[in-house]
């Protein structure tokens, strides 16, 4: 493929991207597909020689189309938002041709400081502290990881280190491996799984706090056990919070994803940490081939040290673009919209008798069951996922099974939320009918 014949494949592809997105509620939400569909659809080994580019285009909905899961359609309410915009999808094109990777401040000079800008600039839209923010001189600063479970895996191997480093500076006598050993670390009971992944892969003990009848870990819970631990013999060096306030002013980073409530397309985890020294120091590696010559000025950051892979691609163009193309003010309008959508769901939950609201809605997430057993709101769930109509999925909390409701899709509006709740309503109904009386 040449440049001419490029242009015209992207313009055909651009094309079939907005109408795919155009059109995508016309479309089933959830794959009618069973595991394996794929391999009977495509031979067993590549080609020897050239296929054409209209034959791979054809096989797009023949073989890849069936077993999608379609996140964007207005009928998605799985998981989680997935962030997802023109701007962000022009930007990741201009990511993809310049193609550089940038492990340093050497290796492509726009990648890493437009970077550093751009989180600068979210820091401030959040009004995260000073500390936080990169700016000219400061010693924190901000980096885009790939997801929210590598930022939480480097602040916890940052920890590990830091504390190592600290107990040995006063007992040399001490080994590493006796350290960790007594190191724990703590978390919610309602944390993310990847908090605990992150001990399993850092090598130590997670505890998970209990959390109150507002699902929220208490200071003087934390407290009792951090003290219980202390008189074990026992380290405690790292503590994961879920929260938004004041607590800024305390963290030593804080992490959230715009790639899912601020249109920027994954993946675009944003990390701050308020002493880079803290992160740099346990992850810099200098060997002579990533050297270069203004790594000792002071005002350069090589994001190789600040990340799991040596490798990175040039995500700050998809804030860029978004930021700019949105300002803020629309991408506050955004957020709102999904909140007031959440809110309407809610309303709907509570006007039933039949069901109950389960957690505060505070943002975009309204988690509710039929008041009856755990079996009779699994039972629902499987014919709500079943019909493919829309797509849920289920929590635990305070031991009952819980069915989640997530604004996720950027183009759903209020008759998809009153769709989705007639559709569910009439579910339940069936499923009432048929119990005994």
């Amino acid at each position: 493929m040449d440049a001419a014949e490029f242009r015209r494949r992207g313009k055909e592809m651009v094309d079939y991207v907005a109408d795919y997105l155009e059109n995508i509620e016309k479309r089933q939400v959830y794959p009618d597909v069973e595991p394996g569909y794929l391999r009977s659809l495509i031979p067993e080994e590549a080609p020897e020689e050239a296929e054409s580019y209209e034959d791979v285009v054809k096989d797009i909905e023949r073989v890849i189309m069936p077993g999608v899961t379609h996140w964007h359609s207005p009928y998605f309410y799985a998981y989680f938002p997935t962030a997802h915009s023109f701007p962000a999808m022009l930007a990741d094109m201009l990511c993809g041709a310049i193609g550089c990777i940038g492990f340093s401040w050497a290796a492509s000079p726009a990648c890493t400081e437009l970077e550093t800008v751009m989180l600068d600039w979210l820091g401030k839209m959040l009004k995260l502290p000073e500390d936080f923010l990169a700016g000219t001189e400061g010693r924190g600063g901000g980096v885009i990881q790939g997801t929210a479970s590598e930022a939480t895996l480097m602040a916890l191997l940052a920890a590990r280190s830091k504390i190592v480093k600290l107990i040995q500076a006063d007992h040399p006598e001490r080994s590493e491996t006796d350290i960790i050993s007594k190191l724990v670390a703590y978390s919610s009971d309602q944390a993310h799984s990847s908090v605990e992944r992150a001990g399993l892969i850092g090598g130590v003990r997670m505890k998970k706090m209990p959390t109150d009848s507002k699902f929220s870990v208490r200071g003087a819970a934390l407290q009792k056990v951090l003290e219980e631990d202390r008189a074990a013999g026992l380290i405690p060096f790292f503590v994961c919070i879920s929260l938004i306030t004041t607590i800024f002013f305390f963290a030593d980073s804080f992490n959230f994803n715009p790639h899912k409530w601020l249109l920027v397309n994954f993946d675009c985890s944003a990390m701050w940490v308020k002493k880079r020294s803290d992160i740099i120091g346990a992850f810099k590696m200098e060997p002579l081939y990533l050297k270069h010559d203004h790594q000792e000025s002071g005002i350069v950051t090589d994001y190789r040290h600040w990340q799991i892979p040596l490798g990175r691609r040039f995500r700050s163009l998809k804030m860029w673009f978004v930021f700019r193309m949105y300002g803020l003010k629309g991408l506050q309008a955004y957020i709102r919209k999904h909140v007031g959508l959440a809110k309407e769901f809610e309303s709907l939950v509570r006007a039933d008798q039949r069901f109950e609201i389960s957690a505060d809605v505070v943002l975009g997430l309204v988690c509710f069951r039929l008041k009856g057993s755990n079996e009779l709101n699994e039972t629902l769930l499987k014919r709500i996922n079943r019909a493919r109509k829309i797509h849920l999925v289920p929590c635990q909390l305070a031991g009952k099974f819980v069915l989640r409701f997530a604004m996720c899709a950027r183009t759903t509006e209020s008759r998809h939320v009153q769709e989705a709740w007639s559709h569910i309503s009439h579910l339940a109904s069936e499923l009432l009918q048929e119990l005994p009386h």
